[in-house]
């Protein structure tokens, strides 16, 4: 590392690839099992010299990626994984300060030759100034992976992984990485690659990144293959089980991922299970059978509950499962205490919903004059005198409630 002096060479192994098809089929060799949009997209970076960046949910292969395109060029893979609270001294750099210490203490006898023959402390102090370059230098400097990334002598792969659990601080450090390949330490000065990383950016969408950070980079998002291309993973793997009951086991792990879980299955958990179930000779799928082994790709226990009881159905989608979600039928008389019965199959006319019944209740004159305290007298109505109202409303006024 020189500073400022570095110069940028052109990305070394920008032609390891020579089209898409190559691409795809040496991914294939060393077991990554691309579609043609993955690898265009490997394809693109390698001779644009930018950024990917991989979103998608967890477990689609975002990171073995990196890990792959480190193995088929060739190159050491640096890798920063994001969190919470992460700050720029984790990932760029940080001095190290008891070095310095240290040498400070060793060259303490030639200081003290520096400033023996100053005229006054402002003069001694000038005259250390002047040698800020000998301790704040590269020789204290300890690289974390993005500055190494930016200062190897040999091309890199640098997965920076999980960026969406960073906080956007350390998201607006990498800006200027992304873009320009360099990184500014203002004691030192610039530090420009000298070769150009493949950067392979993942998130798993916890939060939304930035347009600024998103458009210095090649996009794509990873989702769950489709069944035919996880069943060609599960087989590329060697588990050992039984490519018919892989088949069967790969649409039950499709289906579970169908249901509201708090983690769905990945694909490396995928062939967990096939692995399980090979150890375990088994022979056919039950779900007797699966859910003893459920944990293998179900982590927390209320989505084993619920995936537990989608099993039966997704092992055998013809078989019926009993309704027990009412304790009564529907084809018997409601006793609800309501003063009367009700017959559901014997009406007495052909008025089914009542509508007739309704309607009558509407004809006008169906009640005398005295309902709902209309004047005028009916059936079973006790008018109320004024004489009355006033002898009661005398009486209320002489009982007083106790003191």
């Amino acid at each position: 590392m020189e500073g400022d002096d570095v110069t940028q060479e052109q990305p070394v192994g920008a032609e390891d690839f020579t089209d898409v098809a190559e691409t795809e089929q040496r991914f294939r060799d060393h077991g990554y099992l691309t579609d043609e949009r993955l690898a265009t997209t490997v394809f693109l970076q390698t001779r644009l010299g930018k950024p990917v960046l991989l979103e998608g949910p967890a477990g689609v292969g975002k990171t073995q990626l990196a890990q792959s395109l480190a193995e088929v060029t060739g190159r050491r893979l640096l890798r920063l994984q994001c969190y919470e609270g992460q700050d720029e001294s984790k990932a760029l750099y940080e001095w190290d300060y008891g070095k310095q210490l240290l040498y400070t203490q060793i060259l303490r006898e030639k200081i003290g030759q520096l400033v023996e023959d100053a005229v006054d402390l402002e003069d001694a102090v000038e005259r250390i100034a002047k040698q800020d370059s000998v301790f704040f230098s590269e020789r204290f400097l300890a690289p974390r992976p993005l500055l190494e990334a930016i200062d190897s002598e040999e091309p890199v792969v640098l997965l920076i992984d999980e960026v969406d659990r960073a906080d956007e601080a350390l998201e607006a450090v990498l800006l200027e990485l992304l873009s320009e390949f360099q990184i500014s330490i203002p004691e030192v000065g610039t530090v420009k690659a000298r070769h150009l990383p493949y950067v392979v950016l993942t998130s798993n969408n916890t939060r939304d990144l930035s347009a600024a950070l998103k458009r210095r980079c090649l996009h794509l998002f990873l989702d769950y293959p489709d069944a035919e291309r996880e069943l060609e993973i599960v087989r590329s793997k060697d588990t050992g089980l039984d490519d018919a009951l892989a088949a069967r086991l790969v649409d039950v792990v499709r289906g579970l991922r169908e249901l509201e879980l708090r983690k769905a299955p990945s694909i490396s958990e995928t062939i967990d299970w096939a692995r399980t179930l090979a150890v375990l000779g088994v022979s056919e799928l039950s779900s007797e059978v699966l859910a003893s082994t459920l944990n293998v790709v179900v982590k927390y226990e209320r989505d084993v509950t619920r995936a537990g009881e989608a099993l039966p159905r997704l092992v055998d989608p013809n078989a019926t499962v009993p309704d027990h979600r009412h304790g009564h039928s529907h084809d018997h008389a409601h006793g609800h205490g309501h003063g009367h019965t009700h017959d559901h199959h014997d009406h007495g006319d052909d008025d089914v919903d009542g509508r007739e019944k309704r309607a009558a209740k509407d004809t006008p004159g169906r009640h005398d004059d005295a309902y709902y305290g209309s004047p005028g007298k009916g059936p079973g109505v006790r008018a109320v005198t004024s004489g009355q109202g006033g002898r009661s409303f005398a009486a209320g006024r002489a009982r007083k409630r106790p003191v």
